[in-house]
Parts: C-alpha cells; structure tokens; sequence
C-alpha cells in the first residue's frame, strides 16, 4: 500500500478548494471596494501570512515523527483521510504501537497535506488575479513574480511526496523544508512589488543585508539538516559539546547527502559522531549569524531605518533562545516549533529590506534616506 495512490487526489483536491473558500470570501468581502492593485496587495499577503502557518505545521509535522502518519501520497492507504483508512491504521499500531502509523500522526499528516493544498489554491488565484491585472494595467508590476510563485507550489508538493514514498530521506526533507523558505521569499517579494516602499541605503548597508542574508540561509539548510537527521540531542550540553569545545566527528558521514535515514551511504548505521557533526556545524555558523544580524541590526539603527532594526534584534534574540532551549531543555516540541518560526520571519524581513533597498547611493550623515512610496 506504499507509494503513490492517485485515486483520492481529486477528493483532496476538492476539500482544498473549500478550505480556501474561507479566506478568500474574507478577503473579497473587507476589500471589496478598493482598487484592485490594493485588493491584489491584501490577497498576496493574506497567502503570506497563510504559507507561513503552514510552514510552521509542517515544522509541527516532522517534530511529531507524523510524516508517515499515511505511509501513501497524496491520501492516506489510498482514501482520501483517516476515516475511511481507521482499518489499516489500526491494523499498522497495533503491529508496531510506537511505530510511525497511529490514527493521531495519520490526521496530523493529512492535515497537513489538506491545508498545503489549500495554500496551493490561494497561490493559484493569486496568479490568476496578478495575470488578469496585468493584461487591464500595464503599469502594473510583471506577472512572472506570480507565474514563478505558481510553478514552485507544485516543485514543493513533489518534494512534499518524496518525503513519503522516499521514506523520509534526508535531503528530500531538506529540500521540502527549503522549499517552504522559497515560497515566502517568493511571497514577499510579491508583496512589496505591489505596494512599493523605497529606502534608499548606503552601500555598506546593502550589502551588510546581502551578507545576513546568504548567511541565514545557509544556516537554514543546516538546521533542516539537524532536524531531519535528528541531530539536535547529539550536544546537550552548552556551551561545549559532550564536555569538550570540539568533540570528535566525522564529517564524511554526516554531510553525505545521498544516505537513507539512519545510515551511511553504505547502508551501515550512521555514527553517532556524524550526529555530532551536523549538530556542531549549525552551532558553530549560529554564532557567525547571530554577530552578522546583530552588526546589522545596530548599523540599521544608527541609519534609522529602526523598525528592521528592532525586528532583525528580536528576530536573532528569538533563535538564540529557541535554540538554546532545543539544547538544555531536550528538544521540546514548542521550542523547535518556534525555531523554524524565527527561521521564517527573518527570511521574511530580510526579503522585504532587501526588495524596498534600492541602488546603493553615495554615503550621507545618516546612511540612510527614505524617498515616498510610489
């Protein structure tokens, strides 16, 4: 029964639409009477906000080992949801209690396919909306920013089918989480086409932002590789690692990328120090980061432009103790979930002073002028 099971995905489909029926009602109905640039601006940002919860349940997802709650895609032992599967669900506990099919991880992982495809028809109607207004205005900003949003949803839902039939192999998880990261980057970027607010930097600052920028993500995939290989306990202790400031590893192992769960690329058991690896490198880079954002952050300050700047200060804050509770507190559930949150929101934040940053210009008193929105 594992696999591809095609036969409930128009079912699926369906209950997709109608999960979006709501927002999408809501939104026509508050913004009915504006223009539609402004009605286009209030949509992409309601399916930001929208994509953002659904990373954070998906993050929600692989934390409660739910994501083979339904070991076929896109239904669940090909129904459309746990109901019609409680057979084979209960059948698959009661051979394996602790196993990775119980009737709790199977509606948590329909869930959240549910809810992806309902994400998925809100980034479609946004197209739909930024082409039509395309094709009436032609001053309007350039569909392809929604066309490319489009053809990426469905990127993510193949990867988010990998992650099952493929067992949850590392990098396919990786790639899943990363692609969640590019969509709201994609969002994001939208948005502010559509309702422009230009800040004019000084070179320095570009690229102080264009540095955090490649930093955090870089350090985003070495979290999605912590987490999908479950490396965040390999060092539970702080600020050294198992008693020592450079414990042993083995690096070879750890960043192989085309392993299974669990093994080498050899099929042997993963080293517990290709664990210590993994998790010790995201530590190591967090440090860089943190002292990146924070330089930032201050010299955003001092420029004032203080709203990024406060945001980015809180933002790092937020890692620095999500992840720190991930260490001394054994990994809680609310803690990891909030990690991958503070991930989300500076790829969001950076994204949106790096899109309102225009052409670096001469350096002034301040560093910084602000030019009215157009």
């Amino acid at each position: 029964m594992d696999g591809f099971q095609l036969a409930p995905i128009a079912r699926i489909a369906l209950l997709g639409l109608v999960l979006a029926l709501g927002p999408l009602a809501w939104w026509w109905l508050r913004h009915r009477g504006r223009a539609p640039a402004a009605r286009l601006h209030a949509l992409t940002l309601l399916t930001l906000f929208l994509t953002f919860d659904l990373v954070l349940f998906g993050a929600f997802t692989r934390l409660t080992d739910s994501g083979l709650g339904c070991p076929d895609w896109p239904g669940c032992y090909g129904q459309a949801s746990p109901i019609g599967a409680k057979d084979h669900i209960a059948a698959a506990e009661q051979a394996l209690p602790s196993g990775p099919v119980t009737h709790a991880k199977a509606w948590i992982e329909m869930l959240h396919r549910y809810l992806a495809s309902a994400v998925g028809v809100l980034i479609a109607v946004v197209a739909l909306v930024t082409w039509r207004l395309a094709r009436e205005d032609r001053t309007a900003p350039s569909p392809w920013w929604a066309g490319a949003t489009l053809a990426w949803v469905c990127v993510q839902g193949a990867f988010g089918a990998l992650t099952v039939t493929m067992k949850l192999y590392p990098a396919v998880v990786t790639a899943h989480l990363l692609g969640g990261m590019v969509l709201l980057v994609l969002l994001a970027a939208q948005a502010e086409a559509l309702a422009p607010r230009r800040l004019a930097l000084t070179r320095g600052l570009v690229g102080g932002a264009r540095i955090a920028a490649v930093l955090v993500a870089v350090q985003i995939m070495l979290g999605g590789w912590v987490s999908t290989n479950y490396a965040v306990l390999a060092c539970t202790d702080f600020p050294t690692c198992q008693g020592s400031w450079w414990p042993p590893m083995d690096f070879q192992h750890g960043f192989t990328l085309q392993r299974n769960l669990g093994e080498t690329a050899g099929g042997d058991w993963l080293p517990f120090e290709a664990l210590t690896a993994i998790h010790y490198m995201h530590r190591l880079l967090a440090v860089v980061v943190l002292a990146a954002l924070v330089a930032l952050a201050w010299r955003l300050h001092r420029a004032g432009v203080r709203s990024f700047a406060v945001g980015l200060g809180m933002l790092a804050a937020w890692q620095l103790a999500s992840g720190l509770s991930n260490v001394v507190l054994g990994w809680p559930l609310a803690a990891a979930v909030a990690h991958t949150g503070g991930a989300a929101g500076l790829a969001v934040v950076l994204t949106v002073l790096l899109v309102r940053a225009r052409a670096p210009v001469a350096q002034t008193a301040r560093g910084v002028r602000m030019e009215p929105a157009s």
